[in-house]
């Protein structure tokens, strides 16, 4: 019994430490999103003129409804010095001729087609790249994604975040606004759950990047030994990342969001995403063992029962009380990671919601279940530590 007191005892006292941790987290990304996103700056850190040349990487690899659409945003940034590396694997792709088209639409912008690839890896993005990145002329590289749009000035938010101690800035992702429900999912998650880990992480040193849109240093990419020196991993942007780091570098987040816009969407794609990404961090961060329980019904249920323990608070009526606030700061969040009006009724809202924290504990299950992920044409086997193996067919 004695034992037993104790582990009672341990578990409340683990309640109430995480019930001050996540909402220090809610704090902390509410705060954030409010005085820091889609604030433009009073002062220009660099006369635009003379802002650092950068060369963008842009992997492509089939075609969406949007992805002309998305393409053309980079080709009329609002920025004096900048050139296109359009990279596609195979010449049979349908995007050889987007790029084309945007190539002969805009003659006068300083942007090239790099077919075929480079193999020195596991990781078909970075083998997609690799041409463009040997080809690149400027000291700054921009890897972003297909699906990505921007504002003509996202680049020079971008630039003038890039101080003298930072090697890397990156962007909150975030989602455009998309017909039906399924993108309204995609919006509810990137706009409540993922930002309150990312932004709380980044604001207390914790090294936290997605590769969707990262501007880098590419002399301190070069001293980590390149992109082939990420080839092993699948999440080459937290390996490139961590590199970046360990050199004494420092990261800064843009105003502005990383917007993405596929134009290829539906809840069974976001909940793959979520799976293969979750795989990815359990084998690259064994700690994400207890990324459930920073999850609002589980954690509603340990704190309420934390709270009943300790001062025989009725657990339930605390458990809906402690939802309900959870759902009150996600939607006040989102509104602020918007920076608008939403494109949707808080009905849809609270349904989403709902949907996504009903689908968390069963994501985490099924990524723990299967260590193999499908990314892109290819299966792989993760390793603990972040690097994997292709699985090919016999």
């Amino acid at each position: 019994m004695a034992l037993l007191d104790l582990a009672m005892q341990g578990l409340s006292v683990f309640g109430f430490i995480l019930f001050f941790v996540l909402w220090l987290m809610h704090f902390m990304s509410i705060i954030y999103v409010r005085l820091r996103l889609h604030k433009k700056r009073s002062e220009v850190k660099q006369p635009f003129g003379q802002l650092a040349g950068v060369s963008l990487l842009k992997p492509l690899k089939g075609v969406d409804p949007n992805l002309i659409s998305n393409l053309e945003t980079f080709f009329t940034l609002d920025y004096p010095k900048y050139e296109i590396l359009l990279c596609v694997q195979d010449q049979d792709d349908p995007a050889v001729d987007v790029c084309k088209k945007l190539l002969g639409k805009y003659p006068n912008v300083d942007a090239r087609l790099f077919i075929g690839g480079k193999k020195v890896g596991i990781n078909p993005k970075i083998n997609n790249l690799m041409p463009g990145y040997e080809g690149a002329k400027y000291g700054l590289v921009w890897i972003c994604d297909s699906g990505i749009r921007v504002k003509p000035d996202t680049l020079t938010d971008m630039t003038n975040q890039m101080t003298e101690k930072v090697g890397l800035v990156h962007g909150l992702p975030y989602v455009a606004d998309r017909q039906g429900f399924a993108g309204t999912l995609e919006q509810v998650y990137f706009g409540t759950s993922h930002p309150r880990s990312y932004i709380s992480a980044n604001v207390t040193g914790i090294k936290c990047v997605t590769g969707m849109s990262c501007l880098m240093r590419k002399d301190v990419l070069d001293q980590a030994g390149g992109l082939v020196a990420f080839a092993q991993y699948i999440a080459e942007d937290y390996f490139m990342a961590k590199a970046i780091a360990d050199r004494g570098w420092k990261f800064s987040m843009a105003t502005q969001v990383a917007l993405q816009n596929s134009g290829s969407y539906s809840i069974g794609q976001f909940q793959s995403r979520m799976i293969r990404w979750t795989k990815l961090r359990v084998n690259m961060l064994p700690g994400t063992v207890l990324e459930p329980v920073s999850e609002c019904f589980l954690a509603s249920l340990i704190i309420g029962w934390a709270a009943h323990y300790m001062f025989r608070w009725d657990m339930m009526v605390f458990f809906m009380c402690h939802c309900l606030a959870w759902f009150i700061s996600d939607y006040i969040q989102l509104t602020g990671v918007q920076g608008g009006p939403l494109c949707f009724s808080k009905l849809d809202f609270a349904v989403a919601w709902f949907i996504r924290e009903s689908m968390a504990v069963q994501i985490f299950l099924s990524a723990l279940w299967d260590p193999t992920i499908s990314w892109r044409t290819g299966r792989y086997r993760l390793r603990c530590g972040g690097t994997a193996e292709e699985i090919l067919d016999v």
